[in-house]
């Protein structure tokens, strides 16, 4: 049973910063692509960062290029998603998701994406 569990979500003013984990249980994330969704309330769910199997290959929306960097340690089956010099505008509930693939680059598909976390909170704000 593939399990991913987001957290490190929370309350932050902006220009603040987070990091959240996308933890996974079940399987072993080297085989696995990754990517950050971002739901605020009334909008529909959009990709924020992607990183490939090995962690070679990474891709940004442009709202959050030079503010977020997403990483993997695949010692400890994780993925982080830093976010830096937070925005009101980035208070969403952030997702992660994944699928089996070793292509090279990665995609900020929703509908590649089979596996899914539950969602951890951020909110920007004063």
């Amino acid at each position: 049973h593939l399990q991913l569990v987001e957290s490190g979500g929370g309350l932050v003013q902006p220009g603040g910063s987070l990091t959240l984990s996308c933890a996974a249980s079940g399987f072993t994330l080297d085989y696995y692509a990754i990517v950050w969704f971002r739901q605020a309330p009334g909008k529909e769910r959009g990709g924020v960062s992607c990183i490939n199997h090995s962690g070679g290959s990474t891709v940004y929306a442009d709202s959050v290029k030079g503010r977020f960097t997403i990483s993997r340690d695949n010692a400890k089956n994780t993925v982080y998603l830093q976010m830096n010099s937070l925005k009101p505008e980035d208070t969403a509930v952030y997702y992660c998701a994944a699928v089996k693939s070793f292509q090279p680059m990665c995609i900020m598909s929703r509908a590649r994406y089979d596996s899914w976390g539950q969602g951890t909170q951020v909110t920007v704000s004063s």
